[in-house]
């Protein structure tokens, strides 16, 4: 059950165009995922149209903002090929939320990080880089916290940090004043989406070493 939702503000910036580009596109893929945050979306936008047909100069303008969150030019959404709605690794496949399916053409080949974790990077173009982690059953990320930002979508399975539980669609934001050890015990692993705007820095043992390297991955 998804418990972990973008804030009130935070949805109310996505409706109005005003989010960041990598926070609209991970907002999107959560509300794609997220009943609740339809409804709430929904609404506000029908706010948002009823001061536009009021003549209100702060209404959103709609066009702008689907064009911001796929980051194309408008002539470029007609898509002439079949978007994946899936990616797959080791034989398995992982149903993609819709905003997130365009991005399967762009994402990289999976590599092997520490114990059970796999990762696979996303290109997404003007908004940056991301990466989809895959952490098997036993799968664990060393004990870090961030020099900047992370959003993460959980898009399949369980995981838990530390900090909380998370499940599928949760959505997740940390900076610098958390300090966390994601780890999955899930029997079928957990799929997460991340965006992180600086490398991590491991904060326990003897992954500490691994800090002048942290750019190489996890970004």
């Amino acid at each position: 059950m998804i418990s972990l939702h973008p804030t009130q503000q935070q949805l109310h910036d996505f409706v109005e165009g005003n989010s960041a580009p990598a926070m609209a596109l991970v907002i999107s893929a959560h509300v794609d995922m997220c009943t609740q945050c339809q409804m709430q979306v929904a609404a506000m936008q029908e706010q948002a149209s009823e001061l536009a047909f009021k003549g209100e100069d702060d209404s959103p303008d709609f066009s702008s903002m689907l064009a911001g969150i796929t980051q194309l030019p408008a002539a470029e959404r007609i898509i002439s090929e079949p978007v994946k709605a899936e990616i797959e690794l080791d034989g398995r496949s992982f149903s993609l939320p819709r905003p997130l399916r365009r991005y399967v053409s762009k994402t990289g080949n999976w590599s092997h990080l520490l114990g059970k974790l796999w990762q696979a990077p996303v290109d997404l173009g003007p908004i940056g880089k991301a990466n989809f982690i895959y952490m098997e059953k036993g799968g664990k990320v060393p004990e870090h916290t961030h020099r900047g930002n992370e959003l993460t979508l959980v898009v399949d399975g369980e995981f838990s940090d530390g900090i909380a539980n998370y499940d599928s669609g949760d959505f997740i934001t940390m900076d610098g004043s958390n300090k966390h050890t994601p780890y999955s015990e899930a029997d079928e692993g957990c799929l997460v989406f991340t965006i992180v705007d600086q490398p991590l820095h491991f904060t326990s043992g003897v992954a500490r070493l691994l800090n002048p390297f942290s750019h190489l991955f996890f970004k």
